[in-house]
């Protein structure tokens, strides 16, 4: 591997989150470091906080938490994404004390073990939870006695205790008029746990992930090596900031002074990537194959695919030599995607080959990264100058990959060394070491490595079905295929009971306005007949034991984690209780 090739730009060595955030305030402060869609009726305004302002409001905010008797406190953050989320977060982080940062979509009993298990006592949440908030206040069953609204509250819910962060912020911003210091002036252990996150398991109980200031501005650091961000961009911020892809992300676009937006939910993104002008979107492959399969059905619809082959491979072509007419001769499709979108960055599970490599065609430049919450998150990507299809790039700068334990197909379990990599699972010292041994990293995933240092993904390694006969099948390789069929949506692979030994079964959530278009008359049975023959073709090109024997059909989707991965173990509960024991 060629690191030169790989590492092309120059970046600081950030030691904590405070030092991310300083190099915006110093080299861009009048910036636009957020614009707020604010809507009142059908009037729609637009308010813009600069990175000079959102400086002042971390301070006033952090002053007021210590002042609240929060220093080296445990807070709790709960919201969907929102400015006064990362606000939350890096005046928690940046002097305060440990963050919390929860799913917002966990069960009220969920939520409040997660406050138990953290022994958090304030909690930042959003006034959709007010009513959640003042069972746990009234029930005393946590350790939470700070409930602090990002949104206005009544004099009701003052007179009963809670707070509202904008009143902090008014008053934090006092103190700092005064002269207080405490958290403008506090000292950062770069080393010690900075941030309790709870890992959004597919299979049990979620593990607590103690990570640092040096595990994050380390891989913000190794990242700002790779990959070209500019000052100018404006991201989506999309994925949830309770989970280190999210949070993680954000703070690398705030490090470069970037704008960042929010948006009004997954079926109004492609407008608003037009309404903002996006140039960079972070997102998940489910998102992503979702646009393409859109941007696809509108290329067929005007009777240009025969265009778009033609002229793909002329363009490429004319590129070897420096010539790039791509984003002028798909220009169409760019302004379907607003028109300055410039990078999309996948990653939380493997992206469609396809699908990224058309994009690329498009003059999108698309790439894959890969990580896990407990390595804060990214291990490996691809960037522009490094790319393989179906890849996760190599390592990034400080990071050591290896294949444990390869079987004769090269294949075995990832792990990893690096200073991202976390301090442990909290008050988990048995999951620790299972996860941590000899200083390497045990990701759990397996994967393998090509001649040139590219590393590929070929599963989970507790999703392998072992038949009886000794058997490994590895249903991500089935998936893959299975996912090509134009009218799946979702699928999963798994292993059904039958006597002492499994069946290789595999469970289909279908597209129903393909389904509609293509097969409109067709009664259950027939569309499961007519799916049924596609998967005896795919059987056809495969070993007989890979052999899928069992198919489920449905338009519900599968239950899926906050980044799109479906919950295997939940979804196996649910498909046995409805379809019981094979006979």
């Amino acid at each position: 591997m060629n690191r030169t090739k790989y590492e092309i730009y120059e970046s600081k060595e950030y030691n904590n989150i405070r030092e991310v955030l300083d190099n915006a305030f110093t080299n861009y402060p009048d910036n636009v470091a957020f614009k707020l869609k604010e809507t009142n009726g059908k009037q729609v305004t637009y308010k813009e906080i600069k990175y000079k302002d959102f400086q002042n409001d971390i301070n006033a905010l952090g002053t007021a938490l210590i002042n609240l008797g929060l220093k080296d406190k445990r807070v709790a953050i709960i919201s969907k994404n929102r400015y006064e989320w990362i606000l939350s977060y890096v005046s928690v982080l940046n002097g305060t004390g440990i963050a919390v940062p929860l799913d917002k979509g966990l069960p009220e009993e969920e939520t409040e073990s997660s406050l138990q298990r953290s022994y958090a006592e304030a909690i930042i949440f959003a006034n959709d939870y007010m009513d959640t908030m003042k069972k746990f206040k009234s029930s005393g069953a946590t350790d939470v006695t700070k409930f602090i609204c990002m949104d206005q509250i009544s004099d009701e819910e003052k007179e009963a205790g809670f707070l509202y962060l904008g009143d902090l912020i008014e008053e934090g911003n006092k103190l700092v008029e005064n002269g207080n210091r405490d958290f403008i002036d506090a000292k950062i252990d770069d080393n010690k746990m900075s941030i309790i996150l709870f890992t959004s398991g597919t299979t049990s109980k979620s593990k607590a992930v103690m990570l640092s200031h040096r595990n994050i501005a380390s891989n913000i650091s190794a990242m700002n090596r790779v990959e070209n961000f500019l000052s100018t961009d404006v991201n989506m911020a999309f994925l949830p900031f309770h989970h280190t892809f999210g949070s993680t992300g954000i703070l690398i676009f705030l490090n470069h002074g970037c704008t960042n937006v929010f948006c009004d939910g997954i079926r109004h993104i492609q407008a608003n990537m037009k309404e903002y002008k996006v140039s960079i979107f972070v997102c998940v492959p489910l998102l992503i194959e979702s646009m393409y399969k859109k941007i696809d059905k509108e290329i067929k619809k005007q009777g240009k695919d025969k265009l778009i082959k033609f002229v793909t491979p002329i363009s490429n072509f004319l590129l070897k030599f420096g010539i790039d007419i791509r984003r002028k001769v798909f220009k169409s499709v760019i302004d379907n995607l607003g028109g300055a979108l410039r990078a999309i960055i996948s990653g939380a599970s493997g992206l469609e080959p396809k699908v990224a490599k058309a994009f690329n065609d498009f003059g999108i430049l698309t790439i894959q990264g890969y990580g896990l919450t407990e390595t804060s998150p990214v291990l490996a990507a691809e960037n522009e100058n490094c790319i393989r299809y179906g890849s996760i790039g190599f390592p990034m700068p400080g990071v050591t990959l290896k294949i444990d334990n390869p079987n004769e197909q090269g294949i075995g379990e990832l792990i990893a060394k690096g200073p991202n990599v976390m301090l442990g699972y909290y008050e988990n010292e048995e999951a620790t070491n299972e996860a941590i041994k000899d200083g390497w990293f045990h990701t759990g995933d397996l994967a393998k490595q090509d001649k040139d240092g590219y590393f590929f993904i070929t599963g989970r390694k507790k999703n392998v079905i072992v038949l009886k006969n000794g058997k490994n099948i590895y249903p991500e390789e089935l998936e893959t295929l299975v996912g090509k069929l134009p009218y799946v949506d979702e699928c999963m692979v798994f292993g059904y009971p039958k006597d002492d030994d499994l069946v290789i079964s595999v469970k289909i959530v279908y597209n129903k306005d393909y389904v509609k278009d293509n097969f409109a008359g067709f009664t259950q049975e027939q569309l499961k007949e007519k799916i049924w023959e596609d998967i005896k073709e795919i059987n056809s090109g495969l070993t007989n034991y890979k052999h899928m024997k069992k198919l489920i059909i449905t338009d519900e989707p599968m239950i899926k984690t906050s980044t799109a991965k479906i919950k295997r173990h939940e979804e196996m509960s649910k498909i046995l209780a409805e379809e019981g024991a094979i006979k």
